[in-house]
């Protein structure tokens, strides 16, 4: 099931999201995010009218979340979005990913986005193949574009046009 975020979710998005940050390259951000920091990051997304979903499990556990935002700043990228997917362990293969991804790209599209991109580290295999099964092709790469555990990671964007 995937539902709307709320600022009072920040602690199961804290759950998720700081081993990733802490544990791997997955994303490139350098510290944990405490509960505060990822309420007012769920607000922000909102008043910007940018959605930050959950995805859930049977029992109603928070298994993952997405959310997107203006993939650079200026009027002149107002309908390229960029966005972020992370699921718990628990939660890989099980179509999450997929479900989140497909309501953040109906979000968008529905918004009247023209472009959905992701900004993967190169060395995660996984998620380019996800990317690429959902649609999404492969418009570049960035050599040393991030740095986290005392060395540079290439970055690959991917991209889908949302208007077909």
């Amino acid at each position: 099931m995937i539902r709307t975020a709320h600022p009072e979710d920040a602690r199961a998005v804290a759950t998720i999201w700081n081993p990733i940050i802490r544990d791997t390259a997955i994303t490139f951000w350098p510290s944990e995010r405490n509960e505060s920091e990822i309420a007012a990051i769920i607000r922000d997304r909102q008043a910007a009218r940018h959605p930050f979903l959950l995805s859930q499990d049977e029992e109603g556990k928070v298994t993952g979340f997405g959310s997107y935002s203006q993939f650079r700043a200026g009027g002149g990228y107002a309908r390229s979005m960029e966005h972020t997917i992370n699921l718990a362990p628990e939660a890989r293969g099980t179509g999450a990913a997929a479900l989140l991804l497909t309501a953040l790209e109906d979000h968008a599209r529905n918004a009247g986005h023209r472009l959905m991109i992701g900004g993967i580290t190169a060395s995660n295999e996984i998620s380019i193949r996800f990317h690429t099964r959902m649609g999404y092709a492969e418009w570049g790469r960035i050599p040393a574009a991030g740095w986290k555990f005392g060395r540079f990671h290439d970055l690959v964007l991917m991209g889908k046009d949302l208007a077909g």
